[in-house]
């Protein structure tokens, strides 16, 4: 344990635009280190956590002694270390699927947690994981955790983020551990119930919020011409409700220990909009909510309901693809990239990528910050009782948030190739994305 006062330390791998981190500091852990191989997403990473560490290389390339060299860390003790490796899960026939390239990306992740001796590590992925022949893979890692002198959590579990207060259906694997000598974590057990008041066990949960108690209150997108070329705007909020107010800043949070950040609350951020015809605008406002429309594939929202799954797409190498974007429930339009974070739990002062396809990518891509602090709180037991941090932080420069892949890459010293171009320029580009 850290024994020195101060708040544990976690490390978070395969960062993306900083779900995790930010689950994790609101659980009470000081986030030094983030490692991100996508330029563009580690320079939104950097805004967003000025004080943590962004380390712009892949895993592959990087050990333990140069996160702590690049980082904060020095010769301190990581308390835990969280991330969420891509793998295939796939295993060749006589073969550990540890071994196949393609998942080497865990290999490395295994082997960070041991050379950074964390006392705790949380891994996160697809719930496809646990079924078929994905699962031996799943045991594989676990074993490979034991013959390095872990303990890892055998009834390994699926959390849906929306028994999380998210207003989203999600379903993500997590898998936690703890290196021997200290004790195991739990997982943390449901709080709140999609459109039902009591559970099994007659424990009255409050019923998850809806996607109208996230998007009531932000201004229609539509009404403001300057969002057709920026992604931000001054607009008056209407009146918050009990799961945006927090968002917002109108009221505090208890169990949210991270640092506050400066931000300007009469600004509208990360809503540019999009453009669509008549007939599709016709289309969006003929679907029942909760239905398909027809054509395009969208799901529309039901405002009583919870959000279908946010997905990221495809990445630039492989056809830059962005999802299917849900159509507001009253607007004619797909919702905008704050509408989607409020979906996911971030806060407002969260800032994305200035494009609504890397915006997208970086929302769908993540985990909602409120179910992984739901996980990181189980951890944070094991240390002395978190201290708030009172002291405001000024997020990064806002040129960040427009970079450009080749600007990125220079910003970070990295080749402008690190991440393959897109393919198939046509799909999901400012117009449609």
């Amino acid at each position: 344990m850290s024994g020195n006062g101060k708040r544990p330390i976690g490390v978070d791998l395969f960062a993306g635009a900083g779900g995790m981190s930010l689950g994790f500091e609101q659980a009470g852990f000081d986030v030094a280190a983030a490692v991100e191989y996508d330029p563009v997403h580690c320079a939104t990473h950097e805004f967003n956590f000025p004080e943590c560490a962004a380390i712009c290389r892949s895993v592959a390339d990087i050990d333990g002694k140069y996160i702590r060299e690049h980082s904060r860390i020095g010769d301190r003790p990581v308390d835990v270390l969280f991330g969420g490796a891509p793998c295939q899960g796939f295993s060749m026939i006589g073969k550990r699927a540890l071994d196949d390239p393609r998942n080497s990306l865990v290999h490395h992740f295994v082997r960070l947690v041991v050379e950074l001796n964390a006392s705790y590590f949380v891994f996160e992925n697809v719930r496809g994981l646990t079924v078929g022949a994905h699962r031996k893979f799943l045991e594989e890692i676990i074993a490979e955790f034991r013959r390095n002198g872990y303990k890892v959590l055998e009834d390994y579990r699926v959390l849906n983020a929306s028994h999380h207060g998210v207003p989203q259906n999600r379903q993500r694997l997590f898998l936690m551990g703890a290196r021997k000598g200290f004790p195991l974590p739990e997982y943390p057990e449901a709080t709140h119930e999609v459109n039902r008041k009591q559970d099994a066990g007659n424990l009255f949960l409050p019923s998850t919020p809806t996607v109208w108690d996230a998007l009531r209150d932000i201004p229609e997108a539509d009404d403001y011409e300057e969002l057709l070329h920026r992604d931000w705007v001054k607009a008056p909020f209407k009146k918050s409700t009990g799961y945006s107010a927090p968002l917002r800043g109108d009221e505090r949070d208890p169990e949210d220990y991270s640092t506050p950040r400066e931000f300007d609350a009469s600004l509208l951020t990360s809503s540019m909009r999009t453009i669509h015809t008549e007939l599709s605008k016709k289309r969006f406002l003929e679907t029942e909510f909760g239905d398909t429309e027809p054509v395009s594939r969208f799901h529309k929202l039901d405002p009583k309901g919870v959000c279908n799954t946010i997905r990221a797409g495809t990445a630039s190498d492989h056809g830059a693809f962005t999802s299917p974007r849900p159509i507001h429930p009253y607007s004619p339009r797909c919702i905008t990239v704050r509408e989607a974070a409020r979906l996911h739990s971030y806060p407002d002062w969260f800032r994305f990528h200035v494009t609504k396809w890397h915006g997208f990518r970086q929302i769908g891509n993540s985990v909602p910050p409120l179910l992984a602090r739901a996980v990181a709180a189980k951890v944070r037991e094991a240390f002395p009782a978190p201290r708030k941090s009172v002291r405001p932080v000024v997020q990064g420069e806002a040129r960040l948030l427009s970079f450009g892949m080749s600007e990125a890459a220079a910003h970070y010293g990295v080749p402008s190739d690190v991440v393959p171009k897109r393919t198939r320029a046509g799909h999901g580009g400012q117009a449609n994305g």
